[in-house]
């Protein structure tokens, strides 16, 4: 008695995933088996009044929602599958001697009675052509397209995604029919269609697709929650980062008020992090915005829009290489976006995320290697160390500008470049014609800590040789303690007059004392600006600058080169 009460407690706790109800027994029996063919758990159940239902399961009413979404995303189950409890079935119908409906339990037998032979498995046949073409002709616009996107992926297709089976359609059928082992018939029956959804699908193995419901932050979107995995509030940002499945997977949920200003300062921010490459197609209008990103390594894409004062958004981040799964889960991404009610607070800040090289605890974009170059003419080139710009994707001055290198010499370490949009600058080279005094003061002009501080930074010394450590004569050696930063930074005498230019801090391998330095000469900077076509402006004496004075002229010179990847 304790057990048949305790039947139907047990069943409200289970619920089966309603597929399909057929008005004739016989077409129900085919149905059975053709998903039991690609299927488990499949039941078919007598409905009353002449239906009968097919149905998976049973399931734990908490486990059965993913499954539904699971079994929809992959295309095994249609659209239009929902959750039923058991009550709602009579009589079961398949597989056959199986017991009632009651969540996989039934009642014990009264006696012990010696089990009965088991039934034979039923036999699995596919559909005839003039039954597949009439299950398919159960199939919705929708439906149809999806085989045409299936079939495509799988090589076979390369028209319209119409949802209209017409010649080319049918010969892609026939092409993947022959190459599964199947008879070319041009029509794919049920279990057919089923195999090519399961081959489609099976790139999202493991990647365990599910709604994500955000209240916070007033976002339902399908996720790949076998890759990724929640990690935080940082506004404007509910962050998902990787699990482990897949190296540097991420998802960012983007929800703050705003309106079309705060829309184009989160597009440009955007585009300054780490997980937005530079090179990638952009597109913005006035109430929204995509961003796409390639690199080496990565793929982002990111989209918001505005509405009703609330700016919404999503970004994937996906490893470079893996573009058929990337593609699938973008897609899958993009058709559940719904913004639903809530928006995040701005003021939502984690703190042990805080840092100037952070937005909302996402690393800024940096380069591999900066370094310091300043103005020679009017036109806006720039002289700077060779070795800062050897091997770059990309230059930029000053953060802004993007440059190209003009000219270069290997021996003296110099390169020339020229931004890719006219400037002006305000302050430009004066290079010295005289040789300066040994021991005189001199001064170097550098962003030392690559870019970290506004403006270049004025660095002190005296002039220690007029040639190098081996007599070299296109070389200064400076008694003055320089960073690397400050290599390609102008080296001054007191009057601003430009001495040369300051080399990178490596003496063939060996370790300089701190306070050594060595410079390319005036003469060797302007030979090379003279090979480029570039007049260099000189002087013969200039009036003594007082420290003040001197700083504010060189690092108005000053520019900040930066190679990128």
């Amino acid at each position: 008695m304790l057990v048949l009460w305790a039947l139907p407690a047990a069943a409200q706790d289970t619920v089966y995933v309603q597929i399909e109800a057929q008005p004739s027994l016989s077409v129900a029996e085919d149905r059975l088996r053709d998903y039991a063919a690609v299927l488990p758990d499949v039941n078919g159940f007598d409905l009353g009044r002449g239906w009968y239902g097919i149905a998976l399961g049973p399931y734990e009413r908490s486990n059965a929602n993913a499954i539904l979404r699971n079994l929809r995303a992959q295309r095994l189950i249609p659209r239009d599958s929902y959750l039923e409890s058991p009550g709602r079935y009579g009589q079961r119908i398949w597989p056959i001697g199986a017991g009632p409906a009651t969540g996989g339990q039934t009642a014990p037998a009264p006696q012990e009675v010696a089990d009965p032979a088991p039934e034979p498995a039923p036999q699995i046949t596919d559909e005839t052509p003039r039954e597949a073409r009439a299950s398919e002709a159960l199939l919705d616009r929708d439906e149809r397209k999806d085989l045409q996107i299936a079939l495509q992926w799988a090589g076979y297709y390369n028209s319209a995604i119409d949802g209209a089976f017409g010649r080319g359609t049918r010969a892609s059928m026939r092409g993947w029919q022959r190459d599964n082992g199947y008879e070319e018939t041009g029509i794919l029956t049920t279990a057919q269609r089923a195999e090519l959804f399961r081959q489609y699908n099976a790139v999202l193995e493991g990647m365990d697709i599910q709604t994500v419901r955000d209240t916070r932050a007033g976002i339902s979107i399908d996720l790949p929650l076998g890759a990724v995995q929640f990690d935080g509030y940082d506004s404007p940002f509910a962050k998902f980062t990787a699990t482990g499945a897949v190296d540097g997977a991420q998802v960012l949920l983007i929800s703050q008020p705003g309106d079309r200003d705060r829309l184009a300062g989160l597009y440009e921010i955007l585009q300054t992090l780490e997980i937005v490459p530079l090179e990638g197609p952009r597109e913005r209008n006035r109430d929204s915005f995509t961003l796409t990103g390639q690199n080496a390594r990565i793929i982002s894409y990111t989209e918001a829009r505005l509405t009703d004062g609330q700016i919404k958004g999503f970004t994937l981040v996906w490893p470079t290489g893996d573009d058929d799964r990337r593609t699938r889960i973008l897609n899958l991404i993009k058709s559940s976006f719904t913004p639903i009610d809530g928006v995040l607070d701005p003021a939502t800040v984690a703190e042990d995320t805080q840092s100037v090289d952070l937005v909302s605890g996402l690393q800024i974009r940096k380069p591999k290697l900066t370094a310091s170059g300043f103005f020679v003419d009017a036109q806006g080139r720039v002289v700077t160390t060779d070795s800062a710009v050897g091997s770059c994707g990309r230059i930029t001055l000053n953060d802004t500008y993007d440059a190209e290198v003009v000219a270069t010499d290997a021996t003296s370490g110099i390169a020339v470049l020229q931004a890719t949009t006219p400037l002006a600058p305000t302050t430009i080279a004066e290079f010295r014609n005289s040789s300066p005094r040994l021991q005189s003061e001199i001064a170097v002009s550098g962003y030392s800590f690559g870019g970290v501080l506004p403006s270049a930074t004025m660095t002190f010394g005296r002039l220690a040789d007029l040639r190098g450590l081996n007599g070299e004569d296109t070389l200064t050696r400076l008694a003055i303690a320089t960073l690397d930063g400050d290599a390609g930074g102008p080296v001054f005498d007191d009057s601003g007059a430009v001495l040369g230019m300051l080399l990178p801090r490596d003496a063939g391998g060996r370790q300089l004392p701190k306070d050594v330095s060595f410079a390319a000469k005036g003469d060797a900077v302007r030979d090379v600006l003279s090979r480029a076509g570039v007049t260099a402006q000189s002087s013969d004496t200039l009036p003594r600058l007082d420290p003040v004075d001197l700083t504010e002229k060189g690092t108005a010179m000053t520019v900040l080169v930066s190679c990128w990847e």
